[in-house]
This record gives structure tokens, C-alpha cells and sequence, in this order.
């Protein structure tokens, strides 16, 4: 399993960086739609215009250090910063299902801690590099299995649920892709991701899981504005779709199996 926990490690690791600098580069661009989410906190848009330059620097940052020197504080942040951002879409109004389709944001950096090499919770650990570790616990390969499984489940059912209740910006991608009943296609995608998700959880048989990690990253691509930035920020999504995919191969036990796992081999 030292492959696999190594491939696992750097899927991820590149994943999470995607995040910050997916992320950050809206702060960069000033992206409108995130005064709604400072004025969840009582920010007018003039105080948030000069905030999100700031918050994209930030996060650029921690991407850079994920790529080039990865400190386990950058993956701890993610988890909760993911957590957080996704949060502030529901209680600025949108769909509760942002929260859920932004899942790999904040499992990805999770899953990443996982499998990397350990450092106590002291706060020098917390600044230490993480590096890939071989890892003989069959509990622990249950435990990731199942944490691919649940995040998958929820970034697909996520953005199902989007599609379902039409989202205007789903809508308006499908307009531009030449449909002409975008919210009859809407619809159609909306019940196949969550018909996927849920065989995610039930049946995750690896054919399904690279069938969704191509449909997930090709999708990204279709947004009307800012095609590159939407599709790099969801880097937690494909990654954790990969992970899955690749940790399959190996650990035969899932969410609703009841085989337990066998001592891995030394």
C-alpha cells in the first residue's frame, strides 16, 4: 500500500493547492458575487471590493506553499477555511446544496492529513512539512475509503441538487452551450449526479468513479466567466473523485460493506 498511500498523497496535495489559487484568483478579480458574502458580516461592498485583493494574496499564498514547501498548517487551514466559505454561501441566501457540491474544498485537505506523516499537535508540528507516509493500518485504509466515499457523495449530490432546482448560472452555461431548453437539461444532469452519487455510497465500483472524475472535470470547463479560475478552484473535487478511484484499486471495503478488513500485509 506505499504506492498507493504515496500517489493518494500528491493527488491531494496538488489538489488543495488548486483550491487556494482557484479561490484566491477570484479575490484577485474582485469577483461580484462575493459582497454578498462579507455582507453577511456587515461589510458594504466598497469595504469588500478593497478586502477580496487581500483574501486572494492570502490565498494564492498558501497554494504556493502547498506546491513548493507543503506545512501541515496550509492543509489544516484549507479544512476550516473551506468549511467556512462554503458555509457563507447558504447564509447569504444561496442554495444549501453550494455547501454540499464544495465538499472536496474542505475533505480534500482532510483526507491529505490522513495520509501524511504525523506531527503530534504541538505548534511546531503544525509548522512542519508533511511528508507521504507508509500506512499498515487497515482501520486507517477503512477510515480514508469511507471519507472518499462520503465527500465524493456529497460534491456530486451537491451539485445535483443545483441542477435540480435550476440554478440561474447552470441555466446560463447550458444556454451558452446551445441547448435550447436549458432547464429541461438541467433537470436531466441533476437527477444523473445524484443517481451517481448515491451509487457512490452504495456500489462505488471504479468504472463509475473514472467514469464521474472525467464528467466532473470536463463539466468544470462550460462556465460562461472565468472558465479557467471555476475549473482550477475545483481541484478538491477531482482530486478526491481520484483518490477514490485509485484507492478502490486496492481496499475492497466501503461505506455499506461488512467484510472486515483483513491485516494489511507487511
Amino acid at each position: 500500500m506505499k504506492a498507493t498511500s504515496h500517489s493518494l498523497y500528491y493527488i491531494l496535495r496538488i489538489a488543495c493547492a488548486m483550491c487556494f489559487i482557484g479561490h484566491g484568483a477570484f479575490g484577485i478579480i474582485t469577483k461580484a458575487v462575493w459582497c454578498n458574502y462579507f455582507g453577511v458580516f456587515g461589510i458594504d461592498p466598497d469595504v469588500a471590493y478593497q478586502l477580496m485583493p487581500v483574501v486572494g494574496v492570502m490565498d494564492i499564498t498558501f497554494g504556493t506553499i502547498l506546491l513548493l514547501y507543503p506545512m501541515r498548517i496550509a492543509a489544516g487551514w484549507l479544512v476550516i477555511w473551506g468549511l467556512f466559505t462554503a458555509l457563507l454561501r447558504p447564509l447569504s441566501g444561496e442554495s444549501f446544496g453550494e455547501f454540499f457540491e464544495r465538499a472536496g474544498n474542505y475533505g480534500a485537505p482532510l483526507i491529505l492529513l490522513l495520509v501524511s506523516s504525523t506531527a503530534g499537535l504541538t505548534l511546531k508540528g503544525w509548522f512542519q512539512k508533511l511528508e507521504p507516509r507508509e500506512i499498515d493500518d487497515a482501520q486507517l485504509w477503512r477510515a480514508i475509503t469511507i471519507g472518499l466515499q462520503i465527500i465524493a457523495f456529497a460534491l456530486l449530490a451537491g451539485h445535483g441538487w443545483l441542477n435540480l432546482i435550476g440554478k440561474a448560472g447552470l441555466l446560463k452555461q447550458y444556454e451558452s452551450l446551445g441547448f435550447g431548453d436549458p432547464l429541461q437539461v438541467a433537470h436531466r444532469v441533476g437527477m444523473a449526479e445524484v443517481g451517481g452519487a448515491v451509487l457512490l455510497l452504495v456500489k462505488p465500483f471504479r468504472q463509475l468513479v473514472l467514469l464521474l472524475f472525467l464528467w466532473k472535470m470536463a463539466s468544470e470547463l462550460f462556465y460562461p466567466s472565468y472558465e479557467i479560475w471555476e475549473w482550477v478552484e475545483r481541484g478538491g473535487s477531482y482530486g478526491v473523485l481520484l483518490g477514490l478511484w485509485l484507492v478502490l484499486h486496492e481496499r475492497k471495503y466501503t461505506i455499506f460493506s461488512n467484510v472486515r478488513p483483513a491485516p494489511l500485509a507487511t
